[in-house]
């Protein structure tokens, strides 16, 4: 076999998995796009090397083991990509060719010759198959390899624009639409995880992907979905003649169709649409990655067929990805909600994908010192996935004489905080404990139940007290009024005593807590715990020398280098003093070591006469051991209750002691 069509269908088959199944790409749509054509190309030149598992012969997904597998009881097709208004005349000679061809063929109902295209735009999403049965919505599935998908019927119960039931429809109707996400969500969520410091979306496309192929029905509602139906599957069931009719119909059904289909006769008014839809594309709200062809009428469908994996009456005209030359004029810093500083061009507006691009993200220091760019340099533009504007590259030979490289700031530009250099996360980030641009997060950390608990305090209360100009650090939250609190919107008076109160109560937390609230690096629940076990008050915790921190056990010199670097800071020191005259606790119960659990591991399983299990494990790690959720070589003891199960018979495999609840409250107590 040819090598190199060994080696490309390999490649797709990798690029598949991450795109249709893990809702992961690794590549651009165009760089897929171009692997794709080159093995068709050189498939098509050695027919001897045919192969019907071929990536160009089947559709890309695969039915996952987490849900129920559905058989398509009609094929959910892939397209055929155009790349080129070259490629699309083929595609219409190719048309009108075979049509003509049947129209010389004697038959009882002629077809016509000539065929009518419709245009629709190419949504960026996840394909699925909606079933109603006497018009009730039954079942649904993703699109898998067009033959068998995945039933997620109960997530798409979710997306509020698919109805469940329909007035007036046929006793069965299957129904093909794409599920995507709107721009302005996708936004609203990475701003959410931002806030709580999780991974990113990368992009709608595979946003909408990862969320419709949820477990939990509820994180996809959370995640509030869309969809455009574009076709009925079992048309043939229906007394419809045309696409443009079946779009109607669904639409007098109550379904949201693809959006501006249009129908048109002549190859030319076909590209002059194609073309608007480029021009106008970054005006939508959500993404598209091309425009759809389609013949309308049915007939003249049933005349063209289908090849393994595409249908003969339609083609995607993929828009290629548009590149522009410009002068990056600026380089600005941006500070994000975790404190991360981004580095950002200000760019000679330019025309890209339908938008004016003066922006483009530069991501962190060591994008920019690889691409080696500097303010003045011409730059290659292009957008990611055709959202993001991005910089590809310099162009060398038009880099001004006095262009210097580019060094990040020192320090926070908000708050003047010195900045950190975070070299596990390859990126810079402000230290500064009450700076503006991370007061949100910061706040609502603080608040959270793990730090000081304080009940009603959620991102949309707290963002509206920073909106009403009332807190700007979290000593603020301590000198609000409930006549201030009441007058913010869906708040009233007993919503706003309510809020007072468990800000009052949260002052007498016990100083485990109020050393994790305060947002330390590397300053974890458990980290807050034995520091506050250890040294008893805040201001010992303060006064400890870096070398002092070091020596306590699960404090290492990382930790230690945080908290000194954040308890020198200026603004850190206003929070606490702030805090002090608000009367917020900062003692801890110091408690002594155990000489008989300190530096033990210990695995608490079944359940306990009268602690429960985290108490037990608190009560562990207040001594000095560690406690542990599985048995090991290494386990010094297991603490078993009732039903302790297979952890109590490891021990004994092991030759582990294991110990009732009443002996290890006698050693907790310091007697063997």
């Amino acid at each position: 076999m040819n090598a190199r069509i060994s080696e490309l269908r390999e490649q797709l088959r990798y690029h598949n998995q991450k795109y249709y199944d893990e809702d992961a790409p690794e590549i651009t749509d165009f760089e897929y796009d171009t692997l794709q054509r080159e093995l068709r190309a050189l498939e098509a030149a050695h027919p001897e090397d045919a192969d019907p598992e071929s990536p160009t012969r089947r559709v890309g997904g695969t039915a996952s083991e987490k849900f129920s597998k559905v058989q398509h009881a009609y094929p959910l097709e892939s397209l055929q990509d155009v790349f080129s208004f070259e490629e699309l005349e083929d595609f219409f000679e190719r048309v009108q060719g075979t049509l003509a061809q049947q129209a010389e063929t004697e038959s009882t109902t002629p077809i016509p010759e000539q065929a009518e295209y419709v245009v629709e735009l190419k949504i960026d999403g996840l394909s699925v198959a909606l079933e109603y049965e006497n018009g009730v919505f039954v079942r649904g599935a993703t699109r898998g390899d067009g033959q068998v998908g995945e039933d997620v019927t109960e997530n798409l119960r979710t997306i509020t624009d698919i109805p469940q039931r329909l007035e007036g429809a046929p006793p069965h109707l299957i129904v093909r639409g794409e599920v995507y996400m709107k721009k302005q969500v996708f936004e609203e969520l990475n701003a959410a995880l931002e806030l709580a410091e999780k991974p990113l979306l990368a992009n709608p496309r595979n946003a909408a992907a990862g969320s419709l192929r949820q477990k939990d029905s509820k994180v996809t509602a959370a995640r509030r979905l869309s969809i455009f139906c574009f076709n009925i599957q079992n048309s043939d069931e229906l007394p419809l003649e045309s696409h443009v009719q079946a779009l109607d119909y669904l639409k007098s059904l109550g379904f949201t169709v693809s959006p501006f289909y249009r129908l048109f006769g002549t190859a030319e008014e076909v590209c002059a649409e194609i073309t608007r839809m480029g021009e106008t594309r970054g005006e939508l709200g959500f993404d598209i990655d091309g425009a759809v062809v389609k013949v309308n009428r049915f007939d003249q469908r049933a005349v063209l067929g289908s090849t393994a994996k595409f249908p003969r009456w339609a083609a995607a005209y993929k828009y290629p990805p548009e590149e522009k030359e410009t002068v990056l004029k600026d380089i600005v810093i941006t500070v994000g909600r975790t404190g991360v500083l981004t580095p950002n061009a200000v760019l000679a507006p330019v025309r890209l994908a339908g938008t004016t691009v003066s922006r483009a993200t530069l991501h962190n220091r060591d994008f920019i010192r690889t691409l080696d760019v500097r303010i003045g340099d011409t730059v290659l533009v292009r957008k990611a996935g055709e959202i993001i504007p991005e910089i590809l590259r310099i162009v060398p030979e038009c880099r001004p004489l006095d262009a210097v490289p580019y060094e990040m700031p020192q320090v926070c530009p908000v708050c003047g905080a010195p900045v950190l250099d975070d070299e596990e996360e390859a990126a810079m980030r402000c230290t500064g404990a009450e700076c503006p641009a991370q007061l949100l997060r910061n706040l609502m950390h603080f608040a959270s139940r793990d730090a000081m608990d304080i009940d009603g305090c959620g991102q949309a209360v707290l963002q509206a007290l920073i909106d009403a100009e009332l807190i700007r650090s979290a000593a603020d939250l301590y000198a609000l009024e409930a006549e201030q609190v009441e007058k913010l919107d869906r708040m009233g008076k007993r919503s706003a005593k309510k809020l007072i109160d468990s800000i009052e109560a949260s002052k007498t937390r016990d100083l485990s807590r109020l050393l994790f609230a305060f947002g330390i690096r590397h300053v974890g629940q458990k980290a807050g715990k034995i520091l506050s076990n250890h040294f008893g008050s805040l201001d010992a915790v303060l006064n400890a020398s870096e070398e002092e921190l070091t020596e306590i056990r699960d404090i290492g010199g990382t930790t230690a280098q945080s908290i000194v670097q954040w308890r020198s800071q200026e603004q850190s020191q206003h929070l606490i003093e702030r805090l002090r005259e608000a009367n917020v606790n900062f003692t801890g119960e110091k408690t002594a070591v155990s000489d008989l659990f300190a530096g033990k591991t210990i695995v608490v399983t079944g359940t306990l006469p009268t602690l429960s299990r985290k108490d037990a494990n608190e009560l562990i790690e207040r001594l000095g051991g560690k406690a542990s959720g599985s048995v090991s070589k290494k386990t010094s003891y297991v603490v078993a209750g009732e039903a302790a199960g297979s952890k109590l018979q490891k021990a004994a495999d092991l030759g582990i002691p294991v110990l009732t609840e009443e002996e290890f409250l006698r050693m907790a107590a310091g007697t063997p």
